[in-house]
This record gives structure tokens, C-alpha cells and sequence, in this order.
């Protein structure tokens, strides 16, 4: 269910934490020379950097004088959740996912996303997928396959959350560019495209292309994932990733200019139904 990844239970640990100690009005400093740890231990906890203890947690509490029930018992849930151990955890420990991202994925209520040059990844299939990733093997001298077969394998199951019994709402604006490219040959477009008709059928996914005649755009400067969260457990977080790097963007302000970018783009693609049709009119060019 949205909402219940650990990776969101544990950001929203850290943010509570952070906040109780605030309004007792004590430092990190203090916090743990009062209970004899050091400064990098409270920074791990509320960094969402380590793994909670329940038996700190309450000591915590009990220091920032948190005395109401429910909101003890709030916080202990939090961090009782955190503990569990998402599917995505492996990917991350084998360095085939570079951040949260799944996780945060797996807790979100809607997902806006806008791809440039590429599918997003929610929407992609197995061949699609495995032919961008040979594609990304600059450093290597010939591709792997047995780890290409694994990093198909942890896009396949990032896009089980669209199917689960409460999904999140996926609202993909598609660059024309992206659609053209022929990634992995016709054959393996053609099932992409087949694909892409299929999901924007389903209820909670909404799909826009946007045509080279927009021009310049808003969002032209780049892809983009928007996450935002059920009830206010989590902020809404803006997902970059370049070639070595992944940002996560969490300020107001960036807040602010991505859901405006989002509306912009919107407003510049092509409509939900005229979308259909084109990603259509494509497999027909393709068939020719």
C-alpha cells in the first residue's frame, strides 16, 4: 500500500526526530553527551543513516520530554516500519540502485515523470530496458549480460508497484524524440510502443506526448521524477539523475519550479487521447 515503504517510514523517522529535539530545544551535542553517544551517532538517526533501536527511540523520546501517547506510539510505529526490509535493499547493496528511488517509489501516491530521449523507466519493457543498458556500457569493453539480466530484473519489479492493489498514479509526458528512437531495433520498438498503449489504458497512468512542434518548452532542460506522498508523511521529493550522479530535491523552491514545470509541460504536449493516437500512428509507421 502507498505509504508504507520503509524507505518513506524511515525519512519520516529522521524528520520527527529532528523536530522533537528542536522543540525541547537541545543540540546534537547535547543529546549525546547526555546519553553518552557521540554527535555521528544522533546524525546517523536523524540522516536516515542507521537502522532504528525501539529501546532508543524511547530513550530519545523520553529526553525531548515526549509524553503524549499517541504521539509516542506514532514515532515508535515509524520506526518500527523503517526496520522492515524492502524488496529494492539487495538492488542497493549490489550497486544496481544508486539511491532510494525504488523505495521512495514504492511509498508514493503519485508519480509525475517527463523523459526526453528515453521511456521512463516505469514504462519500459524487458528488451527496451536491457538495450538501454547495454547502450549505457561506456567503460565496459563488451556487455555483461548476467548484470544487464539483473538490472532488467530490478526495473521489471520497480514497476510492480503500478499493478499492486493500491497503486500510485503515474502521469508520464513522453518527449516525441523518445518515442522515435529506435532503442534495441523496430522489433523491440514496436513491442515498447504496443506496451506503452497497453499501461496508458489502465486507470491510474496518464501519458502525453510531447511534439517536436512545442519547440522550446518548460521542462526542456531535462527528465525529471516528481514523488509526492499520502498525508503528510513525507514531503514531495524531485528525482535528477545524470550519468554518474542521482539529486533528490526537497527545497521549497525547487518544489515550486517543478510543479510548475510539470503543469507547463503538460499544457505543451499533446492530449492523453491525441497521445493514444500518435503512439499508434507510430507502430503503423513502423509496420510500413
Amino acid at each position: 500500500m502507498s505509504g508504507s515503504s520503509p524507505t518513506i517510514q524511515r525519512r519520516a523517522l529522521s524528520a520527527e526526530l529532528i523536530r522533537h529535539r528542536k522543540e525541547a530545544g537541545l543540540t546534537t551535542e547535547q543529546v549525546g553527551a547526555e546519553l553518552d553517544r557521540s554527535r555521528g551517532w544522533l546524525y546517523g538517526l536523524e540522516n536516515d543513516k542507521t537502522k532504528p533501536n525501539l529501546a532508543t527511540i524511547r530513550q530519545l523520546l523520553d529526553l525531548y520530554g515526549v509524553t503524549d501517547e499517541d504521539e509516542r506510539e506514532y514515532v515508535l510505529g515509524l520506526a518500527r516500519g523503517s526496520r522492515v526490509k524492502g524488496w529494492w535493499r539487495d538492488y542497493e547493496e549490489e550497486g544496481i540502485f544508486r539511491g532510494p528511488l525504488a523505495g521512495l517509489e514504492a511509498g508514493a501516491r503519485e508519480i509525475w515523470t517527463y523523459d526526453s530521449v528515453l521511456v521512463p523507466g516505469l514504462l519500459q519493457t524487458p528488451d527496451y530496458a536491457a538495450a538501454v543498458f547495454r547502450g549505457g556500457q561506456v567503460l565496459a569493453e563488451e556487455a555483461d549480460e548476467a548484470d544487464i539480466a539483473r538490472r532488467v530484473a530490478a526495473r521489471m519489479e520497480r514497476q510492480k508497484i503500478l499493478r499492486q492493489e493500491s497503486p500510485p498514479c503515474l502521469w508520464a509526458i513522453i518527449d516525441e524524440a523518445a518515442l522515435r528512437k529506435l532503442v534495441g531495433g523496430p522489433e523491440v520498438m514496436m513491442a515498447q510502443l504496443r506496451f506503452i498503449l497497453e499501461m496508458a489504458g489502465w486507470s491510474n497512468i496518464t501519458m502525453q506526448v510531447l511534439p517536436d512542434a512545442a519547440g522550446a518548452h518548460a521542462a526542456i532542460t531535462g527528465p525529471f521524477i516528481f514523488l509526492h506522498f499520502p498525508g503528510n508523511l513525507h514531503r514531495s521529493i524531485v528525482y535528477l539523475e545524470t550519468a554518474t550522479k542521482s539529486m533528490y530535491l526537497e527545497a521549497e523552491e525547487d518544489l515550486e519550479t517543478y510543479t510548475l514545470t510539470h503543469s507547463r509541460a503538460k499544457a505543451s504536449a499533446a492530449s492523453p487521447e491525441e497521445s493514444i493516437r500518435y503512439v499508434a500512428s507510430l507502430m503503423d509507421e513502423l509496420k510500413q
